[in-house]
């Protein structure tokens, strides 16, 4: 069984490595009709760029590095001519002739598009079911391969977590930090320099074109791979927790609900000329929900568009408090959310990474719910725009127009913390970096769970031997172990429901449950080692 182990573990590296390399190669020809389109598309109004840029590339083939180089290089020599000192003493600047450049928007607005358009060369783009096979194909037959045995090797069912401080992988080791760095460069190329990862977007055509009869995209290929990466650690999560059966379900519906509903619904409207729309994203995790472009996009769709948008409020506003008011938030973070879904399957060896410690949960509280008004604002906002009939892009009294803040919002917290820190620094500081300090729905539901839910953890204060395994996996920081010990309930805003504190008790003290609002809340007086300094009361004694 551990020879099975170490082919699929070779496989897999020999996989990743393939779609690793494959960036910043792909190949290009661009012809004078991709080069047209483009310009027209972009609406460039500089004759200089145009032409320049035509002479330098149309006819000719280029790697991915070298076309990024020509085009950026004739963007700022074009904006160099255009705000000369020259024009500048004569007070002639055109600025609509100026080209919009930021190292955070100009590759993927600028660059991707006829870099994506222009990739008709290459051995990738005439071999692409080929190399999916040689990414994606071995990838996953080398993870199943190495995940598999484990049904075996791990013996009877039951948590086994021995050696997990001690592997480099999963605390903080090197290899932690080669996985820490590949994932935060992935998740950089993949928001703000896609024209990098021409290669992999060829290799997953195929599969958007079967679905929806269009071509790939960056977006495709990140959602192809969250489904992918979430189905192989869903299976190492069936067989690591086949002795649970509240792991083994709700792992298998959250699988389903990032399939079905986040990538191939989404998909098949788009066959038909729908609006893309995931049906179980609310807002505000979907901070765009209420932007200009995405209500006229619905209303412009005819009775299901109508009903999207509908929906849509409806889930906000009286679904979500209505299912945490019986169940509590984990029927949407562990049972339904696509990044509690990533973060529960592939993010489970990271749990034990999260902070425990006090200052961190001041961290959370004031960041969390920080975020939450900061989308609060952002939404008011942009509704009133809409309603008012002004355009997003202009100045407000206050200085700043709506298109501001939503690209503020969109690159801090849409972006920069949500996927390159919330995903990417999994093997540093644990799992739910995003679910527990920065997602605006998790704060949201988090007041309706701790000020009026049905949703407690129990405890059986006598059966607790403080072991301290619940605490050490609570991916939340939530010192669990302080609560049993007490037999208090725990009623926490930041708590999932993920189950994992009772999956690894040896003793059953806890309990998920759903019961009388009466009750819920019941602090206890014991005193425990850490609550007071034992010396200091000693000596107030004597």
């Amino acid at each position: 069984m551990k020879i099975i182990k170490y082919i699929g573990l070779v496989l897999a590296i020999v996989g990743i490595a393939i779609f690793t390399l494959s960036a910043f190669t792909g190949k290009h020809a661009v012809d004078k009709k991709s080069f047209n389109e483009w310009v027209s598309a972009k609406g460039f109004k500089s004759e200089l760029f145009i032409s320049s840029l035509s002479e330098k590339i149309v006819g000719k083939e280029f790697s991915s590095i070298a076309l990024t180089k020509e085009i950026m290089s004739a963007a700022r020599r074009s904006n160099e001519v255009v705000m000369s000192k020259e024009n500048q003493k004569k007070n002639t600047i055109e600025k609509d002739k100026l080209i919009y450049l930021s190292w955070n928007s100009s590759y993927k607005n600028l660059v991707y598009p006829l870099a994506r358009k222009t990739a008709t060369i290459g051995w990738v783009a005439k071999n692409k079911g080929l190399f999916w096979l040689l990414t994606f194909g071995l990838s996953i037959l080398g993870g199943l391969l190495y995940i598999l045995p484990n049904y075996k090797i791990l013996g009877p069912a039951g948590i086994k977590n021995n050696g997990i401080f001690q592997h480099s992988a999963t605390n903080r080791g090197t290899l932690g930090l080669v996985a820490f760095i590949y994932f935060v460069s992935f998740y950089l190329l993949l928001y703000f320099f896609p024209n990098y990862l021409i290669n992999p977007i060829l290799s997953v055509d195929p599969i958007k074109n079967w679905l929806s009869g269009n071509a790939s995209d960056q977006w495709f290929l990140y959602g192809f791979m969250y489904c992918s990466v979430m189905t192989v650690f869903a299976i190492r999560m069936f067989i690591k927790y086949r002795h649970n059966a509240y792991q083994l379900l709700r792992t298998s519906v959250v699988l389903f609900f990032q399939i079905a509903f986040a990538f191939i619904i989404p998909e098949i409207l788009v066959a038909f000329n729908k609006p893309w729309f995931d049906f179980k994203n609310a807002w505000p995790l979907n901070y765009t929900f209420f932007f200009e472009w995405n209500i006229n996009s619905l209303m412009a769709s005819g009775n299901l568009g109508l009903f999207m948008l509908v929906w849509g409020i409806l889930l906000t506003l009286i679904i979500v408090p209505v299912m945490v008011y019986f169940y509590g938030k984990r029927w949407y973070c562990s049972w339904v959310c696509g990044c509690g879904g990533l973060a529960e399957t592939l993010g489970d060896p990271y749990r034990q990474l999260s902070s425990k410690s006090l200052f961190s949960w001041k961290v959370e509280r004031w960041l969390i719910h920080g975020i939450l008004v900061f989308a609060v604002l952002m939404t008011a906002l942009t509704l009133y725009t809409f309603f008012a009939q002004i355009e997003p892009w202009k100045k407000l009294a206050i200085g700043i127009s709506a298109y501001d803040i939503q690209s503020t919002y969109g690159f801090l917290i849409g972006a920069i913390f949500s996927g390159v820190v919330g995903t990417g620094f999994y093997p540093i500081l644990g799992n739910r970096v995003w679910c527990r300090f920065g997602c605006p729905l998790a704060a949201y539901m988090g007041l309706v769970q701790r000020f009026k839910s049905k949703f407690r953890i129990t405890t059986n204060g006598g059966q607790c031997i403080s072991c301290g395994n619940c605490s050490t996996y609570c991916e939340q920081g939530i010192d669990v172990r302080s609560y049993a010990q007490k037999g208090e309930n725990i009623v926490r805003a930041s708590c999932v429901g993920c189950g994992i504190c009772s999956a690894v008790c040896p003793r059953g003290v806890l309990k998920l449950e759903n019961g009388p609002e009466q009750g819920r809340i019941n602090p206890t007086e014991v005193l425990l080692g850490n609550d007071v300094d034992l010396i200091a009361l000693a000596n107030q004694n004597e």
